[in-house]
């Protein structure tokens, strides 16, 4: 029979202000997950082991904590697979990132359902319900498909670059859900969202590092929704408002205009007003070889590539 180290983090604020790490043996089965290894920890070996699950389905969410350093559900993960891609080595669990731990493997979730409410994750209709109800398409439900599976576990917090510069980042699943309602059609609040989700704090602080989708147990794909809802704000006129919308747009200017990045353009077409400030230390970049030619350049297939970004705008 297999037998395990698993490296748990500890925080026991009863009785120490300071966290530390305990380990623990155990003998299990081949099939064993690692949450049903932390609840015989718990009942077997040590009962101040404290963890918060519920479902033991990949439904709740609850149980998001940890392995190893990635952000995955306890009950949807096999503690042999742990073995096998860190060689056999002990099993490090701690709890989820960007969170403040509680106790153990619990930590404080009242920032993100705070975040989560801020997005209004409901339907507002912008007239009165009608009198039976109201048919949507399945091609219309389709586009918000991904966004509804969300099961707010908060991996993509754990795992989020700008939360962890930006303590007031608004955050992935958060987005992913004002999508989910932001291109409902029975949803009558499109603009005011695309200006909720736009402005501090908001979709264009995302710094794409992608990690929420790689680690999103139910393939929601947040970063994904983000996107979209940038194109929603740029849909609503509402893209230049923000540094980071007019970076983007300086992306597409760029590539219509030479068919690739043009890296002079980025800081004049995003933030205009500091651009001269930066000219003489751009002159000095150039005159080292540090930056790319100002002069405009252009690739030989640049109709194709405009071909390209119409038709992805179109499927879009």
């Amino acid at each position: 029979m297999p037998q395990t180290t698993f490296d748990v983090f500890r925080y026991q604020p009863d009785t120490s202000d300071e966290a530390y790490r305990q380990k623990y043996e155990l003998e299990h089965g081949e099939d064993m997950t690692l949450l049903d290894a932390i609840l015989r920890l718990q009942n077997e070996q040590d009962g101040t082991l404290a963890v918060r699950y519920s479902c033991r389905s990949a439904i709740c969410g609850s149980c998001a904590c940890k392995a190893d350093g990635k952000t995955v559900l306890a009950c949807m993960t096999q503690v042999e697979d742990l073995k096998a891609q860190n060689g056999d080595q002990a099993v490090r669990v701690d709890p989820i990132g960007n969170f403040k731990p509680i106790k153990d493997l619990v930590v404080d979730m009242e920032p993100f359902w705070t975040k989560f409410k801020s997005v209004k994750p409901y339907l507002i209709p912008d007239s009165d319900p009608p009198e039976k109800e109201r048919i949507v398409s399945k091609e219309a439900m389709q586009k918000i498909y991904n966004e509804s599976k969300c099961i707010l576990c908060a991996a993509c917090y754990s795992e989020c670059n700008s939360l962890a510069a930006d303590a007031e980042f608004v955050g992935p699943a958060a987005f992913a859900w004002g999508f989910r309602f932001a291109a409902d059609e029975r949803d009558g609040q499109r603009s005011q969202r695309a200006k909720l989700y736009s402005g501090e704090h908001g979709i264009w602080d995302c710094t794409r590092c992608m990690y929420c989708n790689e680690r999103c147990p139910k393939g929601v794909d947040p970063r994904d929704a983000i996107e979209k809802l940038g194109g929603i704000a740029f849909q609503e006129g509402l893209g230049m408002r923000d540094a980071g919308g007019r970076h983007a747009k300086a992306f597409l200017v760029s590539l219509r205009t030479g068919g690739k990045l043009n890296e002079t353009l980025l800081v004049p077409l995003t933030q205009p007003l500091k651009a001269p400030f930066d000219l003489p230390f751009a002159l000095k970049m150039i005159q080292k070889g540090k930056a790319p030619s100002p002069l405009p350049h252009k690739i030989r297939r640049l109709d194709e590539v405009k071909k390209l970004m119409k038709s992805v705008k179109e499927t879009i």
